[in-house]
């Protein structure tokens, strides 16, 4: 009986191998390619180039692909240092960031959607940046929450060193603007006329009802719809002007584009509770002292972190 050789299994093995040199060469595979390894966790080549779309999207600037592996790296090693002490972002509150994103954009989830699309970068890349930052925040806060808390020493020490007084009273202003009309290009002598009659108005200008009917009266005078202003949100030279004025009196005229502009102020009350500067002086001393203690903190990972690169 004559002996028969087989080539099958050595046809089956080299088509083995063409199909796997074939799936090398494909865009997918290429995509799904683990690069690096951090403590565990893969990232591929895919999370590489949506990672890079999204800072060059939202920067303007294109970073380094060294700067793009280094921020994923820490996502992976923030999350997982989270996962060890138990705690988890959960899937509804990424999808919340992700909705205030596209209200802030002033668009729907959708809009938004379909724009990080044209851009050719997935929803899911934006979520995955989302929740290592939502569980870095919680992280962060819930470790460092003793040393992040800021006393009224801390702010009365901060205010005393921009020469802000700690003690002083903010108020909410009720204004209406009051303009006298110039015409554009009017001559030298035309425009101390309109002063003159703008300075006529503010020494009759005594209390807010007469006065602004006084002045809706006058030719050339026109009053706007009343605006409110709360004192630790004007500079310092207007609070002046204000904290020294009357209640029911005209500010000095100032020359803006429409004419000689002054505002009636119309209402002044306290405000309650802390105020408008207290409150940006102490969400500013939070803000350095949780960016030095994230800073320490993951410093602190990355030393203690495996990172095994797979590819170059």
């Amino acid at each position: 009986m004559p002996i028969r050789i087989s080539f099958f299994p050595v046809v089956r093995r080299g088509l083995a191998r063409a199909v796997l040199a074939a799936a090398l060469c494909m865009p997918g595979f290429a995509l799904a390619q683990v690069v690096v390894v951090a403590n565990g966790s893969p990232i591929t080549e895919f999370d590489i180039q949506q990672r890079t779309k999204l800072i060059a999207t939202s920067t303007h600037k294109t970073p380094t692909r060294q700067e793009v592996i280094n921020e994923l790296i820490d996502d992976r090693l923030k999350i997982a240092k989270a996962k060890s002490y138990g705690f988890e972002v959960s899937k509804q509150q990424v999808d919340n960031a992700f909705e205030s994103m596209a209200k802030r954009q002033g668009i729907s989830v959708q809009q938004f959607t379909q724009f990080l699309e044209r851009a050719g970068i997935a929803p899911s890349a934006v979520k995955a940046r989302i929740k290592a930052e939502l569980t870095w925040n919680e992280l962060v806060r819930g470790r460092y929450s003793a040393s992040l808390q800021v006393g009224d020493a801390d702010i009365a020490r901060a205010l005393r060193d921009r020469n802000a007084d700690a003690h002083t009273v903010d108020y909410v202003y009720t204004l209406y603007p009051v303009t006298v009309v110039v015409p554009a290009g009017s001559p030298p002598a035309v425009i101390e006329a309109k002063r003159r009659e703008a300075e006529n108005l503010r020494s009759r200008f005594t209390t807010c009802k007469e006065g602004l009917a006084l002045a809706r009266a006058l030719r050339d005078v026109a009053v706007r719809e009343p605006i409110t202003r709360a004192s630790g949100d004007l500079p310092q030279q207007t609070r002046d002007v204000l904290g020294n004025l009357e209640l029911g009196h005209l500010t000095a005229p100032e020359v803006t584009s429409q004419g000689l502009q002054m505002f009636a102020l119309c209402d002044k009350k306290q405000i309650s509770g802390e105020s408008p500067l207290r409150q940006q002086v102490r969400e500013e001393i939070y803000n350095r002292r949780f960016e030095a203690e994230s800073k320490r903190f993951l410093e602190e990972l990355r030393k203690s972190a495996m990172i095994e690169y797979k590819t170059r």
